[in-house]
């Protein structure tokens, strides 16, 4: 009898077991069915809620109605897709209900999507009703800021509103100190660079400027390229000083010096932490990407965008790691457009035909010369020319020169006169002379 009860209770608990696993399938397909419905990609949904377990207990009319109410602050579907991703708390139903109503009272000020999206995710993050929100846009405004420079402050740099207004008045008077009138501080350093209002005056600010005045810098150089590039405030402490040794020790060209510092030492330390950055955010140690720049300092000069660009390609679409910049440096340097990809191009092309009996590495794809290459990979193989393009017989190489210049070269012809002749003639008569004797 006991042991045909125990048997039982375990067919209860399996089915249980099963009930509730049959359920929870259940509840995915309808929260994968919902969240596609609102635009999330179907290649995303599994991990979100995998990632996010208190979806499963969650009442879907809820959820949906959550959803419904984001949709209706007339928020992109991209923008709110990405909010959700990175902040799943604003499905909650009381959050949205309070943001709901308080949101009409920031709409007379005429908000962005972006600002919406940065109100919603900090608010949410950082605890604060819309009360709360919008007595920090009073107080940002009480410190000087039109309104233009709120919005420009609430995009790029949400968190304000989690600092306090003492700290926000307190980087605007050390500026101020500094010397820099507080019209620009507030127009100019702020707008551009909204993230200054979170730095620390004690822990940051004092100690850069301090930094800045050590390496000798003029005060009134830092003050005029802090107000023309509001970013450098936002350096870390010793920054400055490594990206100054790595200038002092540069070995090239005079003509790429003087593209370096044309805009000064200040700036182009500033330009270097930049780039620095760039290579670091994808994937180098900055002792690395500090040993690039010093190998090829023309990369000092470039548009982040460019260098990201090459970077890129290189990994997406090459299938190169980011560390094999520090053999090949020089691919950073060439042309994007006129060599890196019509030579993938080429190459891509020989290897599919089976024309290649050797690996081609990068530094052999970028070091040869654009006439060295074309006579290697593409002279045997005319197919290539409209591919490499830049020896083909289609593509006109211009002259260097306009025509005629060569005339201007020309040495003047001068007229031979009969004293010319005679006097020619007599001395070549003095030659014969001395030979025959």
């Amino acid at each position: 009898m006991a042991a045909t009860r125990s048997i039982g209770n375990c067919i209860l608990r399996n089915h249980s077991v099963c009930f509730s696993t049959a359920s929870c399938y259940r509840k995915q397909i309808s929260l994968a069915s919902l969240f596609q419905r609102y635009g999330f990609p179907p290649s995303q949904i599994p991990h979100f809620i995998s990632n996010n377990s208190f979806l499963l207990d969650s009442n879907i009319p809820e959820l949906e109605k959550s959803l419904a109410t984001l949709f209706s602050f007339r928020i992109p579907q991209n923008a709110v897709v990405s909010l959700i991703r990175n902040c799943p708390a604003v499905l909650e139903p009381k959050f949205l209900q309070n943001w709901e109503q308080g949101l009409s009272k920031l709409k007379a000020m005429n908000p962005s999507s972006s600002m919406i999206v940065n109100f919603l995710e900090c608010s949410r993050r950082f605890q604060l009703d819309p009360v709360e929100a919008s007595k920090k846009v009073e107080e940002l405004k009480g410190l000087g800021f039109s309104d233009d420079v709120v919005w420009k402050v609430l995009e790029g740099f949400p968190s304000v509103i989690a600092v306090s207004r003492r700290q926000l008045a307190s980087v605007i008077e050390f500026l101020v100190e500094f010397g820099i009138p507080r019209d620009e501080v507030v127009d100019r350093v702020v707008r551009l660079n909204p993230r200054v209002l979170g730095i620390g005056v004690e822990q940051r600010l004092k100690p850069l400027i301090r930094e800045l005045e050590e390496l000798r810098f003029p005060r009134n150089e830092i003050r005029t390229e802090v107000v023309r590039v509001p970013r450098i405030l936002g350096m870390e402490i010793g920054e400055f000083s490594r990206c100054l040794r790595l200038l002092e020790g540069l070995k090239c060209r005079e003509a790429i010096k003087e593209r370096i510092f044309q805009d000064g030492l200040l700036r182009a330390c500033f330009e270097v932490k930049l780039k620095v950055d760039c290579l670091c955010d994808h994937g180098l140690i900055r002792s690395d990407a500090l040993k690039l720049l010093w190998k090829e300092p023309r990369l000092i000069t470039y548009d982040v965008e460019s260098i990201e660009k090459k970077i890129g390609f290189l990994v997406q679409r090459m299938n190169y790691s980011v560390d094999c910049l520090l053999h090949v440096p020089e691919y950073l340097s060439v042309n994007f457009e006129k060599q890196i990809v019509p030579r993938y191009n080429v190459m891509e092309y020989l290897k599919a035909k089976g024309a290649l009996g050797f690996e081609v590495g990068l530094k052999d794809m970028v070091k040869p010369t654009r006439l060295r290459f074309y006579n290697l990979y593409v002279k045997p193989y005319p197919e290539c020319e409209k591919i490499y393009g830049r020896f083909s017989g289609i593509t006109k190489v211009k002259s260097k020169h306009p025509p005629g210049l060569w005339k201007l070269f020309k040495p003047p012809k001068f007229l031979t006169t009969d004293e010319d002749a005679k006097n020619l003639k007599s001395f070549m008569n003095t030659l014969s002379n001395k030979n025959h004797t």
